[in-house]
């Protein structure tokens, strides 16, 4: 069987392929498509679709978080692979073909996720406070013979204010390590470093030019390890990032309206979920509204829809339309406006905010949180004292990293709605020129495709 290399590319658009002459040199072998992706256009949704050929409704990938209303929490960012429903790409080639083998790097639900090979993101959580960086590798041999040649997972490249190219070409090199050694039949790698400066500075700016050159030179070595191996090569992108300027702070909208309700520890505020008869779970230009009871809908959606930048407010019906009804989707689900995104913030009084609203908490804000990609611009000492902290982490000593900012104003770039046009949307690229499409490949379209590059139905 013909090897199979998908990478995913995250925030890749037409726009942006246009400085990356060797990414684009896989059309010049190949082909490209315009392709398709789901609401919400966010990264563990249109993965998910990928991999199942499904939709938020049936695999149940709703966000990159939701409400769990069975533990009454919110949670973002989980890892575990049985919360995506339906059969995974690779389970479906391997009934076909036993012995056939996968792997994957860093592409998410990772966690018990019945890949030959998995490497994904997983700090240590120590007994005395700290986090420390690291991954998650199986079979765990493997663990130190990556870290071993590549260094430890760079966590702190990976997200937050320092995010860097640091992360991308780690996992370049995971991917590169793999592919020479295992040689598995599929390699799945996530390359995450486009979405950071489109999203701190907006996809038309020098910044981003730099960023997509800067991926291009590092992602070179894997496309040529993949020619060299006889692989097919696909590189794929789950969304655009489109130019932002107006944020849109609905849990407070519904918190002056009596709705949202917060409980007091210490002097802070933190959502109340148990209590409250409405509230957001905010995820970049999609927000799941759960309204606790039916006779308060119609008013959470008269109070969402009349909030500038929210274009439309959909109830169950109107999300079946999109195929995201799921018991998991909120009763309501706001979209914004090209130009817009959603807060998470749900506090009133900034020195009543919790603790860890300037800090990079993606596990205990109750929403998305693109401000975590900057140092406080109004905080002249951030940096300095985020150095001063890493010498207390380096001590031993307990500290707290409050050096992002929550003037939501600084974030230019978001993603979620779908895309207005061909150009801001994501797309395929395929080194085999065989199968080209005649036009645009859906996003539940990518199982079939990728099955039958392999010659599999």
């Amino acid at each position: 069987m013909k090897p199979l290399v998908v990478i995913d590319v995250v925030g890749l658009t037409p726009k942006a392929l246009r400085h990356m002459p060797e990414l684009s040199s896989l059309a010049r072998e190949g082909w490209q498509a315009e392709l398709g992706t789901v609401l919400p256009a966010v990264t563990c949704s249109a993965q998910s679709t990928f991999l199942t050929g499904l939709l938020p409704a049936q695999h149940g990938i709703v966000g990159n978080g939701w409400y769990f209303r069975d533990l009454g929490e919110i949670h973002l960012w989980r890892q575990h692979n049985r919360l995506v429903r339906g059969e995974k790409l690779w389970e479906t080639a391997r009934a076909a073909h036993p012995g056939y083998t996968s792997a994957n790097v860093c592409w998410w639900y990772a966690m018990g996720m019945s890949t030959d090979v998995t490497v994904t993101p997983r700090p240590i959580y120590h007994a005395d406070g700290r986090k420390s960086p690291d991954a998650y590798v199986r079979p765990p041999e493997l663990h130190d013979r990556l870290t071993g040649e590549l260094g430890e997972f760079p966590l702190f490249q990976y997200w937050g204010p320092t995010a860097s190219l640091k992360s991308s070409k780690w996992v370049v090199g995971a991917a590169r390590q793999l592919l020479r050694e295992r040689r598995p039949d599929l390699l799945l790698a996530y390359v995450p470093h486009l979405d950071y400066d489109l999203q701190r500075f907006g996809p038309d700016g020098p910044q981003a030019v730099k960023a997509a050159r800067e991926l291009d030179k590092t992602m070179t070595p894997l496309l040529n390890d993949a020619r060299n191996a006889g692989a097919t090569v696909v590189a794929l992108s789950e969304y655009g990032i489109t130019n932002v300027h107006r944020p849109i702070d609905l849990n407070r909208a519904l918190r002056r309206e009596g709705l949202l309700e917060v409980y007091t520890q210490d002097g802070m505020e933190y959502l109340d979920p148990w209590t409250s008869r409405a509230f957001a779970v905010a995820d970049h230009q999609v927000a799941h509204l759960y309204v606790r009871d039916e006779s308060d809908v119609d008013r959470v959606r008269a109070i969402a829809a009349g909030l500038r930048g929210v274009d439309e407010v959909l109830d169950r019906e109107d999300q079946a339309r999109y195929g995201l009804d799921h018991e998991r989707a909120g009763e309501l689900v706001a979209v914004a406006q090209p130009d817009s995104w959603f807060t998470y913030y749900y506090w009133l009084d900034e020195d009543r905010r919790p603790d860890f609203a300037r800090s990079v908490e993606i596990h205990r804000k109750p929403g998305y949180d693109p401000a975590e990609l900057f140092f406080d611009p109004r905080d002249r000492f951030a940096k300095a004292r985020a150095g001063l902290n890493l010498a207390k982490k380096f001590a031993g000593l307990r500290y707290t990293m409050d050096v992002v900012p929550t003037d939501p104003r600084w974030v230019r770039g978001s993603h979620g709605r779908l895309p207005d046009s061909a150009a801001d949307g994501p797309v395929l690229l395929c080194s085999d020129p065989a199968g080209a499409p005649s036009g645009r490949i859906a996003a539940t379209g990518v199982r079939p495709l990728l099955l039958s590059l392999q010659g599999l139905k």
